[in-house]
This record gives structure tokens, C-alpha cells and sequence, in this order.
């Protein structure tokens, strides 16, 4: 049968379980102190993918990409806080969705960077659900968990209301857990990261009740289901920043039994821009020829996955990343930059502080203080086999040489091949978008 040609009865639920600001500190993906139930028996029973990345570290220049299947500096939404323009056949992807019958709602952030068609949701609101469907209608439901944003542990209120109703034996012990090493060792910054683990363990609470709704209602066995995060944990050097810390995410699929999928890990490379396209897929929906994500349920593998830093907050800086199965590329393209530069938000943030008072005292470790240099190299290169948590740079070393140039093609290619409009300036970017009269064309996957 046609894609197109499926009844709305026969095609899939599909609920998104969403995240804020949260790494893979998942007892599934192998974090010994992560407390997260509901989520490891989901992917007992689905997918759980290990090379899921966001094409920015942080939320709304990636929601932009998530809700069209586009990236970011292809569409002009790639600087924080931006209202962008899009061309009239940019449609994000649930309208699509809709058209083919299905329900779409939305609990309850958007944050894309553009305004959004009034037809992109059925209902977007803290009351959205699926329940609220017809009898019948497929649904595509999405749920968003905004406790474990970084405002959750740079908060002490907002913390304390997240996990009001942790157990004893949920709470974690701040001097057991092992800090990255871009880090100071002090007990300010260990809190912080305490605080990262048990709000995830109350984001885990959240993700089984829905679960349990679901069941409860006779829907999960005709439910596809996925849990993902916009980007990496809400901490500096993390969010915000083109490495594994801020662009790495937990992504877990859980397919209904009925569809003969067996549950396992899957190692193939994920881009949030695929999300969308995969869905659509599984819709049994074609997907529009403009997007540039594809479906990573048996769509053609791929072999890098890109990223983009641009204007964040108050700062501009430009990075571009690629990182394939163990290499990682960056290119900062102002080097003359440091990489900490002042942001007002993180800088209120407890291990901020923290990292400027050892800084300004010199009692930084080695890897901390490679982030408070005034300058940055040109191009970093890192091997996450052997240094995941990208500390030593490879870029200058002649025995990876090759690797270099492959990477820095990929990465030259990537930019002239979507588009990439970081080089020209935002409000030239805006002017551009006031004066266009006929669509843009944004080709190539």
C-alpha cells in the first residue's frame, strides 16, 4: 500500500516523552548512579540508541530543527532567541500529520524560533493530551519535562519543588559521584551535579506515569513511543557547547510488539533533525523532499552528524562540529574568542561562579583550565574512544593527519552544501527575510 494511501485507523500512535537539559545519565546507558526505572524497562522493551545528537547544545535553535526536520542555520534560527522568518512551504512536520487525520497535540513548550502556523497543533497547552482525540483518531502526542533544565539546579526553590517527593533512597551522596575533569573539585560544584541526578530521577517518575496512563487507557501495545533530550546536561562546558556534554542525548524507541521490531542497541548516528522525518515514516507519511533529516528507523544510516553554535544570549561565537562513530571535528571560526565568555545566565549558575573563584585563586585542574585561555584553537580534533570527554586535542598531532582532512572536508561540504548562513550577519539575516518575495530553496539531506 501507498504511503499516502493508508486510512487514518490503520496508521500508529506515536508519544514523544521529551527532556530538558539532560545527558545520558540513564542507569541504562551504563551511569551506575543514575535511579531511572521507568525509563531502563523501556528500553528493555525498544531501541536504545547510543549515537543520538542535537545539531546545537542548546533548545530553541535545535527545537527549530526538531519541529521542521531542517537545520538551523539553514533556516536562519540559529542564533538564541530569535524570531525568524520562514518560507510559506517550510510547514512544521505535525502538520502533516493532521492532514493525514491524525490528533496532534502539545504539552506544552514550542520555543522554535519562529511563529508557528496555528495548524502546526490540534491543542498546545499544559492540557494537552491525547484523550482529548476523537474516538478512534490516531494521535501524535508530545509531553515535555521542563523540571531538569539548568534553572532547576541553578535554582534551590525550583530544585526543591522538582523532587519534593524523591525518597531517601533516591537521593544521591555529592561525594561519591566522579565529576567531569573540565571541572574544579569543590563542594559547590558537586551539589550542582547531585542536583542534575535526582532531577532526572524525577523526570523518570513523570515519563512512568504517562506510561502508566497509557496503559491504563489500552494504549500501549499500539503505541509507538520515544524519550528524548534537547541537548546535553544545563551546565557550563555542557549546554551551550559542541561536544558530547552538551550535544550527546539519550534517545530510547519503543516499537508496539505487533510491528516485529526486536528490542536491542542500536549504534547507528541520529541527528535531532531526524526526528521528525522518522516519525513521518512511521506514519506511513512521505517525507517532504526539502527536509534535511531522514528517518533513522531503516532510512539510509548516517555517516556524520553536524552541529552549530552561534549567538548565545549576548555573545556571539561561531562553531561547527562533526562528529562521526568516534571522531570528533570542531572549527571555531573566532578563535580569537575565549570559550568562556561572559553570558549573564550561566554566569548565575553555582559551578559558573564556582569555576571563575578557583580560576581567579590558580587552582584549576589541567582541564579546566584549557576553557578559561583567552584564546581558542582553530580547529580541535578529539578521539572519544580513548578521551571521552574531549580533553586532548588531536588537531596538531601528524598520525591523525588524515583524519583531519576528512573531517574538515565533511565539515566544508556541510556548510556549502545546506546553506549555512553563520557568516552572514543576524540582521542581515532579517533583512533578507523581510525582503523575499518568492520561497527559498533549501535542497540536499
Amino acid at each position: 500500500m501507498l504511503a499516502g494511501a493508508l486510512k487514518a485507523a490503520d496508521r500508529p500512535n506515536i508519544l514523544w516523552l521529551s527532556a530538558e537539559d539532560i545527558s545520558p545519565h540513564l542507569g541504562c546507558y551504563g551511569d551506575a548512579n543514575a535511579i531511572t526505572p521507568h525509563l531502563d524497562k523501556l528500553a528493555t522493551e525498544g531501541t536504545r540508541y547510543t549515537h543520538a545528537f542535537t545539531t546545537a547544545g542548546v533548545c530553541a535553535p535545535c527545537r527549530s530543527g526538531i519541529i521542521t526536520g531542517m537545520y538551523q542555520t539553514t533556516l536562519g534560527t540559529h542564533h538564541m532567541r530569535c524570531k525568524a522568518v520562514l518560507p510559506e512551504h517550510i510547514k512544521p512536520f505535525p502538520m502533516y500529520l493532521r492532514e493525514a487525520g491524525y490528533y496532534c497535540t502539545n504539552n506544552s513548550k514550542t520555543d522554535y524560533q519562529f511563529r508557528h502556523p496555528k495548524e502546526t497543533w490540534d491543542f498546545s497547552g499544559r492540557k494537552g493530551h491525547w484523550r482529548n482525540r476523537k474516538k478512534g483518531q490516531p494521535f501524535f502526542a508530545v509531553f515535555n519535562f521542563t523540571g531538569c533544565h539548568e534553572s532547576g539546579i541553578a535554582s534551590e526553590a525550583k530544585y526543591k519543588s522538582v523532587t519534593a517527593g524523591l525518597k531517601p533512597s533516591q537521593r544521591q551522596d555529592a561525594k561519591k559521584l566522579i565529576l567531569p575533569p573540565y571541572y574544579p573539585d569543590t563542594p559547590i560544584v558537586r551539589e550542582d551535579w547531585k542536583r542534575n541526578y535526582e532531577l532526572i530521577t524525577a523526570m523518570d517518575a513523570w515519563a512512568g506515569n504517562l506510561i502508566a496512563q497509557l496503559k491504563a487507557d489500552g494504549l500501549y501495545e499500539n503505541t509507538i513511543i520515544f524519550f528524548w533530550s534537547d541537548h546535553g546536561v544545563g551546565l557550563p562546558r555542557a549546554k551551550r557547547w559542541l561536544y558530547d556534554s552538551g550535544t550527546r542525548v539519550p534517545l530510547i524507541v519503543r516499537m508496539p510488539k505487533s510491528a516485529g521490531l526486536k528490542a536491542g542497541v542500536n549504534n547507528r548516528l541520529v541527528s535531532s533533525i531526524d526526528f521528525g522525518p522518522t516519525v513521518l515514516n512511521l506514519a506511513g507519511l512521505e517525507i517532504p523532499k526539502h527536509m534535511q533529516g531522514r528517518s533513522f528507523i531503516g532510512g539510509t544510516p548516517r555517516k556524520f552528524v553536524f552541529g552549530a553554535r552561534d549567538r548565545m544570549d549576548e555573545r556571539y561565537d561561531i562553531i561547527r562540529s562533526v562528529r562521526g562513530p568516534r571522531y570528533r571535528y570542531i572549527r571555531n571560526y573566532e578563535p580569537l574568542k575565549t570559550y568562556y565568555q561572559y553570558m549573564n545566565t550561566p554566569e548565575k549558575g553555582a559551578t559558573m561562579r564556582e569555576i571563575r573563584r578557583v580560576a581567579d585563586a590558580g587552582k584549576l585542574p589541567p582541564a579546566a583550565k584549557l576553557f578559561i585561555a583567552p584564546t581558542k584553537p582553530t580547529e580541535e580534533l578529539y578521539d572519544l574512544e580513548t578521551d571521552p570527554h574531549e580533553i586532548h586535542n588531536l588537531a596538531g598531532e601528524r598520525k591523525h593527519a588524515d583524519k583531519l582532512k576528512e573531517l574538515r572536508a565533511a565539515h566544508s561540504d556541510w556548510v556549502k552544501r545546506t546553506g549555512d548562513l553563520g557568516l552572514l550577519p543576524e540582521a542581515e539575516i532579517e533583512i533578507r527575510e523581510k525582503a523575499a518575495s518568492a520561497p527559498l530553496q533549501y535542497p540536499q539531506r
